[in-house]
Parts: structure tokens; C-alpha cells; sequence
């Protein structure tokens, strides 16, 4: 089977755990990248963010040179924004909502606060599935390491 691990990161949170799985998993990784970068601190980080995930905008990224229809499992990593996830992972999949279906897709998602369940709800009707393989959540897992989050790694990769 052939995988891929896609995400979006703006603080290394996602980027983190996408790198711990492909240790673990034999995967690719594509990380989407903002033709337009958002902001990473202060205010302007949760206003603009918050904002453009709420707003469901589709910012332009950055080439990325993919066939999807080339994987049998996609893994959609993001971080939670306003309680949905972020604009570039809604980017990439209306780009590429035709060669998601059959597809197994599991999904992660990073978070300080709440969110990720209707985060993971939103995303499943983004793409047109009733289900995900597996899912996970990860609190702060680059800048506060814990127990928890390795068991819920683990875990993770045992559905995957």
C-alpha cells in the first residue's frame, strides 16, 4: 500500500507529528505551503487565521508536484483554526476532490485549546466521506512534549 502524509503547519506543531509518523509509517510527505504566508504572531495570527478559516477561503499555494490517484492511503495532518481546519488543506482537497474518492484517508489534527471533533466533522464534508480509517488529536505536541501525545501516536499508527 502505497501512503502519503499531507499537511498544513504554521507553527511546526503539524509538521512535527507528520514527521514522527513517516519514522513510524513508510509514507511520503507533502506539506502545503501559502502562496500568501500567514501571520505567526500576536494578534493578527488568531484574527487573520481565524478569519480565513472561518470565512472557508481557498488561498492559492505554492506548486506541488503530486498524483494523488498514485496512493492507496492519504493522511491529512492541520492544525485547528476557529474550530475547522485550515484553509490550505481546503485548498488542496477541492484541487484534488476527484482523485480522493476511494481513497482510505485518516486524518490528524494539533490544538491548544478545543475544536478538533467538529474540525474532523467539517473536513469529512469537505471531501465527501462518512468516515475516517482513524484519527487523532494532538495537544501542543512539538512545544509541550507528553505521555499522551506519544500513546495517541502510537495508537494512531496501529489504525493505520
Amino acid at each position: 500500500m502505497k501512503r502519503i502524509i499531507i499537511y498544513f503547519s504554521l507553527e511546526g506543531n503539524t509538521e512535527y507529528i507528520a514527521d514522527e509518523l513517516a519514522k513510524v509509517l513508510p509514507a511520503d510527505k507533502l506539506k502545503l505551503v501559502p502562496k500568501k504566508a500567514y501571520s505567526t504572531s500576536g494578534f493578527s495570527k488568531f484574527f487573520w487565521g481565524g478569519k480565513s478559516a472561518v470565512m472557508a477561503e481557498k488561498p492559492e499555494l505554492e506548486a506541488y508536484d503530486l498524483d494523488v490517484s498514485a496512493y492507496d492511503e492519504i493522511i491529512l495532518g492541520f492544525p485547528v483554526w476557529a474550530g475547522t481546519f485550515t484553509p490550505p488543506l481546503r485548498t488542496f482537497i477541492l484541487e484534488n476532490k476527484e482523485n480522493l474518492k476511494n481513497k482510505t484517508i485518516a486524518a490528524f489534527a494539533c490544538q491548544s485549546g478545543s475544536g478538533a471533533e467538529r474540525a474532523f466533522s467539517k473536513l469529512k464534508d469537505c471531501i465527501g466521506i462518512t468516515s475516517f480509517a482513524a484519527t487523532a488529536i494532538f495537544i501542543d505536541p512539538k512545544d509541550k512534549p507528553s505521555e499522551d501525545n506519544t500513546h495517541r501516536l502510537s495508537e494512531f499508527c496501529q489504525m493505520l
